[in-house]
């Protein structure tokens, strides 16, 4: 991380909405091992998936995320009118160009206002990383509205020849709007801090549909389309990088990893998730978890339990809370807030 001894800076800045919007079709976990041959309850112990979500044939990802958007508005008591800024924190995109920020925009009927947008791709910490990178614009008073969201359907990239990786994933979206602290609140973002191993980059990875295996090259493979994970690799390289990780992290807090009210984890799969926070110094009572019934939805996923536990009575204001993961490549990052 660098600077180990530095302190965090904090920024007056307010997650004034959260929103969240998931498909109606709801994939059970037996379902998918009646399909692909597994015996009753393997998903379930392997993942800690009971039912995910899939995406309809006439959404996609800005649909998605378009709805995730005006539920964070409503919450914020903010309308479309007070957007000014976009930004898309996805690990997928809907496509190559433009940006899927831009088509998030024409979802919201936001073209002709000319709000601003753009993408922030770090895979499953995408939405950490935008918050991280929103919270410094709206914290020097570029922005006084800006809307953060993670939208994903990774339905339709996935190989079911990879019976682990294929039914731990799920559709959906969520969204953050961004305010600046009103006087008298104690609402506070913390600066971010990420770490990135590229020893680990083929560990998760679609190969194809970029510049070095187009789709439009013959000599491109279709199996390069689709998602690869080595799991219990990923697993073992993550824990090592996460322990020292927050070991340093915990030294530039003002505060003690116990004082957290919530741990908002990326939602890798139960046990995965489990060991790792347990590893760092992290009580099972302060994690919120939604894998059994949302899978791992990638940048979707830390937003979204933020957002349950903000439902769920959880998290309430003037909170500490912790939003921290691994994604592809390998990074570690975490972001702390006071909500």
């Amino acid at each position: 991380m660098g600077a180990a001894s530095k302190p965090l800076v904090s920024r007056r800045v307010k997650v004034a909405g959260l929103g969240k919007y998931l498909p109606e079709r709801v994939i059970a976990s037996a379902a998918l091992e009646a399909e692909l041959g597994l015996e009753p309850g393997w998903v379930e112990r392997v993942t800690g998936v009971r039912e995910r979500r899939r995406k309809g044939p006439d959404e996609t990802q800005a649909s998605m995320g378009a709805q995730a958007v005006l539920a964070a508005l409503a919450d914020a008591g903010c309308s479309l009118d007070d957007v000014d800024l976009i930004v898309c924190g996805s690990g997928l995109s809907q496509q190559a160009i433009p940006c899927t920020a831009v088509l998030l925009q024409q979802a919201l009927g936001l073209a002709a206002r000319g709000v601003p947008c753009f993408d922030v791709n770090s895979t499953c910490l995408s939405f950490v990383h935008a918050l991280d990178v929103v919270g410094d614009l709206v914290a020097r008073g570029s922005y006084r509205c800006a809307v953060v969201v993670s939208t994903e359907a990774t339905s339709v990239g996935l190989n079911w020849s990879e019976h682990e990786s294929a039914v731990l994933f799920g559709d959906g979206a969520a969204a953050a709007v961004l305010v600046p602290t009103p006087e008298g609140e104690p609402s506070l973002l913390f600066e971010g801090c990420f770490t990135t191993d590229s020893r680990g980059a083929a560990l998760a990875e679609v190969k194809g549909c970029g510049t070095a295996w187009p789709p439009s090259d013959p000599a491109t493979p279709r199996e390069y389309a689709l998602f690869h994970m080595q799991g219990t690799r990923i697993f073992r390289h993550a824990m090592k990088q996460s322990v020292g990780f927050f070991t340093e992290y915990s030294t530039r807090l003002p505060f003690a990893l116990e004082a957290f009210a919530a741990l908002c984890p990326h939602q890798a799969s139960l046990v995965a998730m489990r060991l790792t926070a347990r590893a760092c110094g992290f009580r099972q009572d302060q994690l919120v978890e939604n894998i059994e019934t949302h899978g791992n939805c990638v940048s979707a996923s830390i937003p979204m339990v933020l957002h349950d536990g903000v439902r769920g009575g959880r998290i309430r204001r003037g909170d500490r809370v912790l939003l921290a993961g691994t994604a592809a490549g390998l990074s570690v990052g975490a972001l702390a807030m006071v909500y």
